[in-house]
């Protein structure tokens, strides 16, 4: 061997220096693993095992880290979406406020106060004063289905 056991615990000390940086300036977990796998290997090496052992236990358990914990504090560290005002009326019930016709671009509804531009989902003509559900936005138009007759369809 023409490199000593010291010269191994510096090259994992560097790895697990160079990891913490490149960990510190993002914002997802991306080289956290490789800094416990160099952790694994600095141990090894100061033990005064091989390269190719050293080289074994970071590969080994970065990516046993890797897979077993990434699945797992995926949903901890994934930012919570909160509902846009848009997202809010989707599946809400809305009164028909001017009749929707899509062949003549026309249609609005009252919903939490208030108006959208609405469009019919299945291109019908929605007479004024009827009820229904807003099932997607399209830009700024509310696409909107009838409701049911018999109490209508949530679903």
């Amino acid at each position: 061997m023409w490199i000593s056991s010291i010269s191994y615990v510096y090259f994992w000390l560097i790895v697990l220096i160079a990891c913490l940086i490149i960990e510190a300036v993002t914002t997802q977990l991306v080289t956290i693993w490789f800094a416990a796998g160099s952790i694994g290997a600095l141990l090894v090496a100061n033990v005064g095992l091989s390269w190719v052992a050293q080289l074994g236990v970071f590969l080994v358990l970065s990516f046993a880290l890797l897979l077993l914990l990434r699945p797992l504090l995926r949903g901890v560290l994934r930012p919570r979406q909160d509902k846009t005002n848009a997202d809010r009326i989707l599946e809400q019930k809305a009164i028909v406020i001017q009749e929707i016709d899509n062949q003549n671009g026309t249609g609005q509804i009252r919903l939490m106060g208030q108006i959208w531009s609405a469009r019919s989902i299945d291109n019908e003509k929605i007479a004024e004063g009827e009820t229904v559900v807003v099932r997607e936005i399209s830009g700024v138009k509310a696409m909107v289905e009838r409701c049911e007759r018999n109490g209508g369809n949530e679903s």
